[in-house]
């Protein structure tokens, strides 16, 4: 992706498939340019929640690898439990690392149950505090066992009483891991940085034009009120670059 971006604009029309496991839909094109979701969905109800758990320390260190080490190391590191996300680490910087699960993902997303995915990230301070949430809630909902149908609206009523926080201004996340895992298909996964606004024109930021290396995530109705900008990067966090099936379509 990175070494032909004059011909990326058809990306910002995939990436409306998964606006927190980001660039999925990218990867998930496979040699045909066809999507697997016109194949039957294997992933059509939760697995068994076995299935979505990791050894604690691999979670830990998978967690870790989302972000240069220099960050990464003094960052405060979440693990998936059964019945929510636990602190694993404190941390002394402000960043807190985790590794998302496939429910991060659209609603509508063919894969939102994939037991597979791994989306290692690490908040810095910002998005700690006001994007986290997003993601605690949606883990609790998915392992309380709550409906896709019925988590748009729980995410909407809770805005609406206020116990999810507003946005806060320079709030961005790191997703620069080797091992993370994104889609069954295609490349599974592509070093990036993520940075999140309140719902604005993407012009504002220069996305999606012309020689830009700036996408805008969009936003398509989702219950949460945030934008996401998304530049990719040329190497992982451990500074190795990416290697060429993952630069370009």
């Amino acid at each position: 992706m990175l070494a032909n971006v004059n011909a990326e604009h058809s990306m910002n029309a995939r990436l409306a498939t998964a606006p927190f496991l980001i660039l999925a839909a990218v990867l998930a094109m496979n040699a045909d340019g066809q999507t697997s979701a016109q194949n039957e969905n294997p992933y059509a109800a939760m697995a068994p929640v076995d299935q979505y758990l990791m050894n604690r320390d691999a979670e830990i260190a998978l967690a870790r690898s989302a972000a240069p080490e220099s960050i990464s190391r003094d960052a405060k590191v979440l693990v998936l439990g059964r019945h929510g996300y636990e602190t694993a680490s404190e941390g002394k910087n402000g960043f807190v690392c985790a590794v998302e699960r496939s429910w991060m993902a659209p609603f509508d997303n063919r894969e939102f149950w994939n037991p597979k995915i791994r989306g290692a990230i690490c908040y810095n301070p910002a998005a700690a505090r006001s994007v986290l949430p997003i993601t605690l809630v949606r883990t609790e909902m998915a392992l309380g066992g709550v409906s896709i149908a019925d988590m748009p609206g729980r995410l909407k009523a809770a805005y609406a009483r206020k116990p999810l926080p507003a946005l806060e201004p320079a709030a961005m996340s790191f997703m620069m891991s080797k091992g993370a895992y994104l889609t069954d298909d295609g490349h599974h996964n592509v070093p990036h940085v993520m940075f999140y606004t309140p719902i604005i024109d993407g012009a504002n930021w220069g996305a999606d034009v012309p020689n830009s290396p700036i996408y805008l995530l969009p936003h398509g109705g989702a219950p949460e009120p945030v934008n996401i900008f998304i530049i990719t990067a040329r190497s992982w966090s451990d500074g190795t670059p990416v290697a060429a099936p993952h630069i370009g379509h």
